[in-house]
């Protein structure tokens, strides 16, 4: 209210000018009572013109952009014309809060590993971060304020959108030709629609391979027990010769050979998956392992096949002993199962240049087509599945090669060709490899090759 003094002495100096201009005119025309009018209405002609012209600039700071301050005027104009700026000055600042914390808001959202799509009520997108751009083939800024059924042009997805019931997400298949979505809308404000989808790619092919690996297993093991079951039904129920009987114990023997290596092989897997990376700091000689592959090798062949070792590789691999052995021989034992009578199977070892190294299993075999190479490491894959069966195998040899190769920071090559044989290859980094007699790279180099 400081303004209010000020305009009680403007107005009193006002009324004050009046009279005395009123009294001016009217004893200079005689006439008094035109004066007294003269009076009051130059008083109040004075005080809106002062007002007009102080309202007037503060209208016209108003109708601007408002970004330079509000007229400085005394009295009441400049109080309201203060008052106003704060006023704007207020709104400017919760304004730009609320336009920051909205930019964060879809900051957020955007860096969702989820895609987000926001459709008005007539199902024009208003926004949409990038992975659903990614979803749906859309781009972000050029397909704002468009229909999203002119864009997804999916029947499921368009009759999804249209009904009134959205209890149960939808399942897309064969999206952008290889992933599988899974979309879910919500109804949010007047009519607006929230979709959100899900790339359920990999949870759809990990379902499957888990719904394989039990019907495999139930499968494998199966088969041995309904073997085991009608050989001692067939030995309870009927009277055997010595001969007959020695030769059913035999092939129920077999069977359970077949049961024990195909459970052994199963904790193998669940005990690499499941237990941590070993550590650089334990360092095995590779010929004492080639020592003992060769000899279960030689007792495996019985002679039918002409094995070659490296002899005196005079080198070190740091890892675990016993999953190294396993890998390796799983490559030597396989080779020998699957090379007809009179094959080569070769064992070599190789020290590339960067210090890393690897151990090559090669056959001459009958090899195996380019169709099978990316899937010979799934557990129960197989390429000839009665053939495998027949040599003993169980489906998981290589799928264990694999896992130690990754626990030890390596990997597993395969090389083959039909009727040309096969190669396979154990590959480790320089960190696990070294020669009798050198120091480690350190416990910490070979943990980072491990990441």
């Amino acid at each position: 209210m400081n303004w209010l003094l000020p305009r009680f002495i403007l107005a009193a100096s006002a009324v004050v000018a009046g009279v005395f201009f009123g009294h001016w005119i009217g004893h200079l025309l005689a006439w008094p009572f035109l004066g007294e009018g003269l009076s009051a209405a130059s008083a109040v002609i004075a005080l809106v013109l002062v007002d007009a012209v102080r309202g007037h600039r503060l209208l016209q700071w108003l109708r601007g952009s408002q970004l330079d301050t509000a007229p400085r005027d005394t009295g009441m104009w400049g109080e309201l014309g203060y008052r106003v700026e704060r006023a704007v000055r207020e709104r400017d600042k919760v304004i730009a809060s609320e336009r920051l914390q909205l930019e964060q808001f879809l900051s957020a959202i955007d860096a969702s590993p989820n895609g987000v799509l926001m459709l008005d009520a007539h199902d024009h997108i208003h926004w949409c971060n990038r992975v659903a751009a990614d979803h749906f083939s859309l781009d972000p800024k050029r397909d704002l304020l468009q229909r999203v059924t002119n864009l997804v042009r999916s029947p499921a997805f368009v009759s999804y959108l249209q009904t009134d019931s959205y209890a149960a997400p939808l399942v897309l298949s064969n999206v952008r030709g290889f992933s599988t979505l899974s979309v879910i809308v919500k109804r949010y404000g007047s009519g607006m629609k929230l979709v959100l989808s899900q790339d359920i790619t990999e949870r759809e092919r990990s379902d499957a391979m888990r719904r394989d690996f039990v019907a495999n297993v139930s499968h494998e093991i199966r088969t041995p027990l309904t073997v085991l079951a009608g050989f001692i039904e067939t030995m309870v129920s009927l009277p055997l010769t010595a001969a007959e009987r020695t030769r059913v114990l035999t092939l129920m023997g077999q069977q359970t050979d077949r049961m024990q290596g195909l459970v052994s092989d199963l904790l193998t897997l669940a005990q690499l998956e499941g237990s941590p990376r070993p550590s650089a700091d334990r360092w095995v000689a590779l010929d004492g392992l080639l020592a003992r592959i060769k000899s279960d090798a030689l007792a495996l062949s019985t002679g039918r096949h002409q094995l070659k070792f490296q002899p005196d590789t005079q080198i070190e691999l740091a890892g675990i002993e016993s999953e190294l052995l396993s890998a390796a021989a799983n490559l030597v034992n396989n080779a020998v199962r699957y090379t007809p009578a009179g094959g080569d199977i070769e064992v070599s070892w190789r020290q590339l240049g960067d210090g890393s190294g690897e151990l090559c299993v090669s056959d001459t075999g009958l090899g195996i087509a380019r169709e099978h190479l990316p899937r010979l490491t799934e557990r129960f894959y197989r390429v000839d599945g009665s053939r495998s069966r027949e040599t003993g195998g169980t489906g998981l040899g290589l799928s264990i090669v694999k896992h130690v190769m990754h626990r030890h920071g390596g990997e597993l090559q395969i090389e083959s060709e039909p009727g040309k044989g096969s190669k396979f290859r154990l590959a480790m980094p320089a960190v696990r490899v070294r020669h009798l007699g050198e120091p480690a790279l350190g416990v910490e180099a070979a943990n980072a090759s491990l990441l």
